[in-house]
């Protein structure tokens, strides 16, 4: 079914029953590392354990999200999504139950598997079943709710933990995930997939799923030589993936939606930068409000939640603005309040205002809200409706890498200023230079960030 033949009521129904998982799939992803502490000391896990148990969700979303886009373009954009909540639920449950952190494991790496569905499928669904002129303001209220799950995830989580327990958490998610998995079969009858028929290229697929994993797990322990050696070997796997791609007649990811629209390309660069600036920012500023300026956890998160808590106020109204306006020139502006924000932070040292901070986390989150849905909107408008599962599962990915390769950035230059010295007051000037080596970094990434967004062309393909 079309979305002129959609009544407005059922576009609603579909964007509530999406909207209930794009809160839920980032709130298990912010809420799980306030829980690490009780789950560490549940299983009594060492460090680097207890750092699998957030990075294997994250890991097996990202590898997974596009394989599983073109799955759902070809077998049914539905079919998949509930799949996923399905998957979702099921092994929230086995997380809560887990009698030892290796089925523990087994079941987050299930987890990210589910929610790769969801968040794979959910725009191209979104896409789908808005007409242009209402597209962007439906994929802003999506974008807030992700940015509500990030921001309330460890403020629930703590009140959870404290009350009931680690477990609590995974049973809390599970329940409204579960409830879409029935309700969307039930009250949603139609379908979305690509007209034509299509095969699965399965060598593509796998080729990507290990050179996307050998990525993601090498950047993530940077700057260890052996991490290094892997990125790169990774690099040289996702070389061959786009020279197979190239020729495959049913490809995994279409590569001419790079080499051909210039729309598509660039504005997934400039997510991609977007995130790589600015997801490092909350750890780097954890560390300083809590080593430096002395804060406890619960007064450097009520600080720190400031800058989500812009992204949800604007990132809605910013959605609706890119119906009417260019989404390239919101994008834009948004990118270039990030990098002007991120300028403002070099300086910061011990004798810094806290109110300082809190003005410059506001305009981050101000200009992340306003790039956010409109690039998005950007990306979503630029292909065919054969494509809309690749793009949303890109948009996706664009985000986790970005996340993946901001925490690489922010761990190597950590390590390269404190090496393996714990933070204390001797050093709290290594810390400090190691702060601003980071945000010099990050303003030259978003300068980079503000020139990919400004040179897409302005164009919308799926009406």
């Amino acid at each position: 079914m079309s979305e002129n033949e959609m009544p407005i009521h059922h576009r609603n129904l579909i964007l509530t029953l999406i909207l209930i998982t794009s809160f839920a799939n980032p709130f298990m992803g912010s809420s799980i590392n306030l829980a690490l502490p009780a789950i560490g000391s549940y299983f009594e896990l060492h460090a680097v354990m207890m750092s699998w148990v957030a990075m294997s969700f994250l890991l097996s979303s990202a590898v997974l999200m596009v394989p599983l886009g073109k799955v759902a373009d070809i077998i049914g954009r539905k079919r998949v999504f509930v799949g996923g909540t399905v998957l979702f639920s099921l092994s929230s449950i086995f997380c809560a139950i887990s009698p030892n952190v290796g089925l523990l494991l087994a079941s987050r790496v299930l987890q990210g598997a589910g929610g790769a569905m969801m968040f794979g499928t959910n725009m191209a669904i979104i896409t789908d079943i808005f007409p242009a002129n209402e597209r962007g303001k439906a994929i802003g209220t999506n974008v807030m709710a992700v940015y509500l799950g990030l921001s309330l995830g460890p403020l629930i989580a703590g009140f959870l933990v404290k009350n009931w327990g680690w477990q609590s958490i995974f049973f809390l998610t599970a329940i409204p995930v579960a409830f879409v998995a029935i309700a969307m079969p039930i009250l949603v009858k139609s379908e979305w997939k690509s007209p034509h028929s299509e095969q699965f290229d399965w060598k593509g697929g796998f080729l990507y799923v290990i050179a996307m994993s050998a990525f993601m797990y090498g950047f993530s322990h940077l700057p260890n030589h052996w991490a290094i050696i892997l990125a790169f070997i990774s690099l040289i796997g996702l070389y061959f993936f786009v020279r197979m791609e190239m020729r495959s007649d049913f490809p995994v990811f279409d590569m001419r939606l790079l080499s051909h629209n210039r729309l598509f390309a660039m504005s997934n660069l400039a997510a991609l930068l977007n995130y790589a600036i600015t997801f490092a920012i909350t750890f780097m500023l954890s560390l300083y409000l809590q080593y430096v300026k002395g804060l406890n956890p619960r007064d450097a998160g009520l600080i720190l939640v400031i800058q989500p808590a812009m992204m949800v106020i604007v990132s809605y109204f910013s959605g609706r603005m890119s119906d009417v306006h260019d989404p390239r020139i919101l994008a834009s502006a948004g990118m270039s309040i990030i990098t002007i924000g991120l300028l403002a932070l070099i300086p910061l040292g011990t004798n810094s205002s806290l109110i300082y901070l809190m003005v410059i986390l506001g305009v981050i989150g101000i200009g992340f809200g306003l790039f956010s849905s409109p690039n998005t909107n950007a990306i979503m408008g630029s292909v065919e409706k054969k494509y809309l599962g690749v793009a949303s599962a890109t948009v996706g990915t664009m985000r986790l890498t970005g996340q993946m390769i901001s925490m690489g950035i922010a761990t190597l230059v950590v390590n390269i200023f404190l090496g393996d010295s714990k933070i204390q007051t001797e050093n709290l000037s290594s810390f400090l230079q190691s702060q601003r080596t980071t945000f010099i970094i990050f303003v030259i990434l978003g300068i980079l960030g503000v020139w990919a967004s400004m040179a897409r062309k302005s164009e919308n393909i799926a009406k």
